[in-house]
Order: structure tokens, then sequence, then C-alpha cells
């Protein structure tokens, strides 16, 4: 009952855990004294570089709600740079500044990786099995019946960690103010990853003294 127990509240945990994404910094650098950005209200482009459409359309579309949030008004850069110019630094930025952007935050995957754990729910480490292989008899005090009455149940975890650079750049000073590597782990979605991650951000520009509350 006991080991049963134990590995219900175990699996639970597990469970539990691998359901909630958690992101955490790596690294961070801020531009030598740059004072609070001044975003509150102007357009800030939400640039994601990936060559999937797939996943870099609905993850601008995120980030930019996620700039909006924290009070500046959040662009997707699909929306303004065509797919035939957004590898033109000159043209992309030519593009941004004529509708209004004053800033860009960037982010851009540069690991996805697997990580597999294994936890028993419990052990007991006995004697050798040649010792227990030499009791008689097939059952009770044999290894067969002794081995059962210690079975494990291991819980086995695959988490997904996706390591992400994140840049801010000020147009307005033509700047790059902030950058950030940051590892989140088991993110639910495209979404769900860009959600996490920029709400991590916010408080880390905010502990930075770069956007106020």
């Amino acid at each position: 009952m006991y080991r049963t127990a134990r590995a219900v509240s175990i699996m639970a945990a597990v469970l539990t855990a691998a359901a909630c994404a958690t992101t955490n910094f790596q690294s961070t650098w801020k531009a030598p004294e740059v004072g609070p950005l001044n975003f509150r209200g102007a357009k800030v482009a939400a640039l994601v570089i990936s060559s999937s459409k797939g996943f870099r359309l609905p993850a601008e579309d995120e980030l930019a709600r996620q700039i909006t949030a924290q009070g500046a008004e959040g662009v997707a850069a699909y929306t303004l740079v065509p797919d035939d110019a957004i590898k033109d630094p000159e043209t992309a930025r030519a593009l941004m500044e004529k509708a209004g952007v004053v800033g860009v935050v960037s982010m851009r995957v540069v690991s996805n990786e697997q990580r597999i754990t294994s936890t028993p729910s419990a052990f007991w480490v006995g004697p050798p099995h040649s010792a227990m292989w030499g009791r008689p008899g097939w059952g009770r005090p044999g290894y067969w019946g002794w081995g059962w009455g210690f079975a494990n149940a291991p819980v086995i975890q695959t988490d997904t960690l996706v390591s992400v650079e994140t840049l801010i750049f000020d147009l307005s000073q033509d700047k790059l103010v902030w950058v950030a590597t940051s590892r989140t782990t088991n993110p639910s979605n495209v979404q769900g990853l860009v959600r996490d991650l920029s709400r991590a951000s916010a408080s880390q520009l905010r502990r930075q003294g770069l956007i106020q509350r």
C-alpha cells in the first residue's frame, strides 16, 4: 500500500511539472547608460526569426499581443514587411519606420531538445541475485516471489527544452538595448512559448529599469 501511494504521488507531481511551462534566463545584457525605454503608446514591431511561416506568423501575433499588454502598440512584423524583403535589413527598417515603428522586439529559437529522466517509485537493495536464485523452489522464498514483492513502478518523463535569443532595438537611437538567452521547459505550443517568454522578459526588463510598471 505504501509503495502504491508513493508511486501515485510521484506520478502526480511529475505530470503537474510537465503541464506547467517554466522559463529561466541563462544570461542577459543591457546596453550601458540606457534609461527606461520610451515605448508606451508607441508602435513596436514583433519579429520572430524563423524559416517556417507556420511558426513565425502565430509567434509574431502572440508577441505583438504581449507587447501591447506592456503598454506599447505591438505590431507583427509580417504585416509590415513582405516575405521577399524580410531578410533585407535596410528595406525592412525603411518599411518599419514608414509605419511609425520606434522599437523592435526580436526572438529566435537557437535550440530545441528533449531530456528523458526516470524516477523509481520505491526501491530496496537486497542480497545479490545469485544468492536469491540459490534459494530452493520457484515461489517463496525463491527469487520469483521475492522479486514481485519489491517490484517498482518507474516514472519516465520527457521534457522539451527550448532555448531562445531575445533582442530589443530602439530604432530612434539606432541601438541594441537588451539581449537575453533563455530556456523554456515544456512549452504547450508556439503561443504558449512566446507568452511565457514575453512575460518573463517583461519581468526582467522591469527589474533592470528598462520598462516601468
